[in-house]
Order: C-alpha cells, then sequence, then structure tokens
C-alpha cells in the first residue's frame, strides 16, 4: 500500500455515527488519503465504530490499539478511552490527560496531524455539541491545513459545527453529503513538500495528550496562572490565549475551552446541590424517628421541636430540588 500524501482528520459527537456512516459511504475505494476519526465516548462504550464504518463503505476501518501504520485508503478511529495522535508515518493511542471532559478528545488528534501534516493536514467537524474540535482546527488552519466544517443548519446537533465556525475561518462550510466529493477532489492534487513550522504550542499540548509529564513537556509555557481550579484534580488552571477565544489547561495536563470548563462546573454544582437534598432528607428522617421515640418518652415539647425541624428541613429540601429541576439544563457533549 503507497503512504498517503494527506491527512484527513475528522471530529464528532452526538449524532456522529449517522453522520460517519453517511461520509465514509461517499468514498470510493481508491481514496487516495488517510482517516483518522474521534466520536467522543464513554469508557465503557463497546469498541464497535471502526466494524460499522467498514460496513458502510469501501474503505477499511481499525481501531488500533498500540501504533498502526498509515495507509492510503486506511480509516483509524479512535478506541474508547484512548487519545488517537498522529506520529510520522503512523498513528498511535495514548492514555493522556482528558481534554474538553472526554478521552478520546478531538483538539489532539487534529494537533497532531497538524504538526505532522501541516498544509497537507484536512480537518473535518460534523455534527456534536459543545466545541471540542475547535481548537484542533485552528492548529490545522495555523499550519496551514484545510479545515471543513458541516453546516450547523444541517447537522443534526449543531453546536460543535457552530463553534468552529465561530473559532476558524473555515475553508469549506457544507451539508454533510458534499464532504465526500469534496474530500476526493481536495486529496485528488499531490500535495505540498514544502517545509513548515511547528509553533512550541502545539508541540507542547501533542506531547501531553501522548502522556508525557506536562511540566517537562513545558506546560508553563502555554499561559498565566487563572482563578480558576481543574474540575478534575483541582490544580490551577493555566490561561491559554488563542485567537478570539480562551482556553484551559492544569498542570497535569487536563485542558478545556471555556464552554466544556462551564459545562463541567454546572453538572459538580447540580451534583453537590443533589448531594445537599439527600443530606436534608436524612435528616428530616433522622428528626421525625427521634421525635417518636421522645414521644414514647412522653416529653411533648421536646418532641414538638424535633417535629418543627424536621418540617423545615423538609421545607428546604423541597425548594431546593424546585431549583434544580426547574433550572435550564446545561448542555453536554452526549
Amino acid at each position: 500500500m503507497m503512504q498517503p500524501r494527506h491527512l484527513v482528520v475528522i471530529g464528532t459527537s452526538a449524532g456522529g455515527i449517522e453522520a460517519l456512516r453517511g461520509l465514509v459511504a461517499g468514498l470510493p475505494a481508491d481514496f487516495p488519503a488517510a482517516i483518522a476519526i474521534v466520536l467522543h465516548t464513554s469508557p465503557q462504550a463497546p469498541d464497535v465504530l471502526h466494524d460499522i464504518l467498514s460496513r458502510s463503505g469501501p474503505l477499511s476501518a481499525v481501531s488500533p490499539r498500540s501504533a498502526a501504520r498509515l495507509q492510503a485508503g486506511g480509516i483509524y478511529v479512535a478506541p474508547p478511552d484512548f487519545h488517537l495522535l498522529v506520529e510520522p508515518g503512523r498513528v498511535r493511542v495514548a492514555k493522556g490527560p482528558k481534554e474538553n471532559r472526554f478521552r478520546p478528545a478531538i483538539d489532539p488528534l487534529f494537533r497532531s496531524a497538524a504538526q505532522v501534516y501541516g498544509p497537507n493536514a484536512i480537518g473535518v467537524i460534523l455534527t456534536g455539541n459543545l466545541d471540542d474540535g475547535s481548537a484542533g482546527l485552528w492548529a490545522v488552519k495555523q499550519l496551514g491545513g484545510v479545515a471543513i466544517v458541516q453546516d450547523p443548519d444541517d447537522a443534526m446537533f449543531p453546536s460543535m459545527p457552530q463553534s468552529a465556525l465561530d473559532y476558524v475561518k473555515a475553508d469549506h462550510v457544507v451539508p454533510l453529503r458534499e464532504i465526500a466529493p469534496l474530500l476526493v477532489r481536495l486529496t485528488a492534487h499531490p500535495g505540498q513538500g514544502a517545509a513548515f513550522r511547528v509553533p512550541d504550542r502545539v508541540e507542547v499540548e501533542v506531547k501531553i495528550a501522548n502522556q508525557e509529564d506536562p511540566l517537562r513537556a513545558g506546560v508553563k509555557q502555554l499561559g498565566e496562572p487563572s482563578s480558576f481550579a481543574c474540575p478534575e484534580c483541582h490544580g490551577v488552571l493555566l490561561q491559554l490565549n488563542e485567537g478570539n477565544r480562551i482556553r484551559f489547561r492544569c498542570h497535569t495536563g487536563h485542558a478545556y475551552s471555556a464552554e466544556s470548563l462551564l459545562a463541567e462546573i454546572q453538572e459538580q454544582v447540580e451534583v453537590q446541590l443533589w448531594n445537599a437534598i439527600r443530606a436534608m432528607q436524612e435528616g428530616d428522617l433522622l428528626m421525625r424517628a427521634m421525635a417518636e421515640h421522645v414521644d414514647a418518652e412522653h416529653s411533648l415539647a421536646e418532641a414538638t421541636t424535633l417535629r418543627e425541624r424536621a418540617d423545615e428541613l423538609h421545607r428546604q429540601a423541597n425548594t431546593l430540588r424546585q431549583m434544580v429541576t426547574s433550572g435550564v439544563a446545561p448542555a453536554h457533549a452526549e
């Protein structure tokens, strides 16, 4: 098999399986580029996407377990709970820190593709929620690659494509049905052979995704300490200014866009509120049980006080429950 001149990297989340099936169905058997894909999945998800895609079109898809050689017409799918990264001539999986609350995450794949392929990298963002992939697509563009975004009006979940468009000046914004023919046209030319310079920031972030110690990799040079703590490990988050957006990364490597950080904070707030409701309910039950016991000992005043305290806890728990259940639900990545 010949080595690919181009590399296509695709990122998607909610609605992504159907979108990917449609895309690969439109690619020819002699497609001259390699394709690497990240679909947001949970760590416990079955590793079946490569089988689904192999049955969807003429190209064969694999889920690499360590390193796999890049070949033209090959499709490489990130397995659950592993980042998929590009190295010269191959792809590799790594258990680096989560980015935007996910592993696999789209940004590490796109950055590594930009690092290795430069102007011959083609980044594609499909349907999904939140904004993973926007920073990675920005890196692809920064190193001269091509940015393709599914038209948000055509996407089952438009948030991810719209975020990419807000972050990056895309070269092509097209409906899903036009992406495969577009990729065929873009990969028909020989590709560019000129040398390109990889920014230090991209190098550092790829090293972190590839399991290097973030401090040794140079994480401190990425930005200035912010006022926020990492929701994952509670370390200080560094603020990274990138184009017209800000991102965050902690000393242990976890990375967040502003949107994913807000989503994580909202989720943790909700968890803590439900914990508070549970504690109030337990206090209510305990005080009522104590009141019954005191009643048996003929201490009416003490029993009344306990029931009043239980009633107050019950009212507080109901008020808090109404606040939690009536609020606007935060956006989720899946």
